[in-house]
């Protein structure tokens, strides 16, 4: 019997091979507008096509920055919302998790890309332990201070892990 298929690593590729998954947009942005705004299709939305998830990006006037924004945003889409499986028998944090907890040596934040893999990871890890900070800062070496702390620090990734805790009826994690 086999178990459920692999899901690709999809934020370890580089942006090139990640974008020949995607279906890239141009699109006229919405919203006020000022002096050169809104008269070209600057804008651009990224989706990827095997997880659904999007990117995009329509603030700028030039569509480069556009672009680069929405590749941004759509690693980190696909860290909060693509769960992979873990594998408790041979599980060792994960380098990228390790680069944004409590005691790495020049710990990520958010405006950081690689943040995302690692964001990933941990989002991994907490659903397959079933939302349990508890069981989740054991694994990690770390205390449920900490671990909660790390959580709730971006509101992306505490929203994220209450929808994890939501699905299996436990509470919120709260500031």
């Amino acid at each position: 019997m086999t178990g459920p298929p692999a899901i690709p690593d999809y934020l370890a590729l580089d942006d090139d091979a990640l974008l020949a998954q995607c279906e890239v947009t141009n699109a006229r942005g919405s919203g006020p507008g000022g002096q050169h705004r809104n008269k070209n299709e600057t804008g651009v939305r990224i989706r990827h096509l095997p997880t659904g998830c999007i990117g995009q990006a329509f603030e700028r006037r030039h569509r480069a920055q556009n672009f680069a924004n929405a590749v941004s945003r759509l690693r980190r889409e696909i860290a909060l919302n693509v769960r992979r499986p873990v594998d408790f028998e041979r599980f060792e944090v994960p380098p990228a998790l390790a680069a944004i907890l409590p005691g790495a040596p020049s710990r990520l934040g958010p405006n950081n890309d690689r943040y995302w893999a690692g964001v990933q990871c941990l989002l991994d890890l907490f659903a397959a332990l079933d939302g349990s900070v508890a069981d989740a800062s054991a694994a990690l070496g770390l205390s449920t201070g900490a671990l909660s702390r790390v959580l709730v620090r971006d509101d992306a990734v505490m929203a994220a892990a209450n929808r994890i805790r939501g699905e299996r009826g436990l509470a919120p994690l709260r500031r």
